[in-house]
């Protein structure tokens, strides 16, 4: 399993890791952990570190993975910082209008 938590406190983290913890998942899962407190941009790189991890083990390592990615709203909130300080046009609800593409 690879896991990414985008944009979530310090307690949710920790709550996340003793479930995976209770269950046993935790030996046979990646992690990135992106917390609140951390910069947009490392919002916007969280997924796409467990993406590229995602890859390494599904074509090079030949494994079966499950990928979660929670709370994807940080991560739209966070591009929309992003491009808000760019200067970028925003489209629906302030976000950019490469938001859809980007979570496609």
């Amino acid at each position: 399993m690879v896991f990414a938590a985008i944009g979530i406190s310090y307690a949710e983290a920790k709550d996340f890791i003793e479930s995976f913890r209770e269950t046993g998942a935790i030996d046979r899962a990646v992690l990135f952990l992106n917390f609140a407190s951390d910069p947009p941009v490392e919002r916007i790189a969280a997924p796409r570190m467990a993406l590229t991890a995602t890859e390494y083990l599904v074509f090079e390592q030949d494994m079966h993975v499950l990928v979660i990615l929670t709370d994807l709203n940080n991560y739209a909130d966070a591009l929309r910082e992003i491009s808000t300080a760019r200067k970028e046009v925003l489209g629906r609800r302030g976000y950019p209008g490469y938001l859809y593409t980007d979570l496609a």
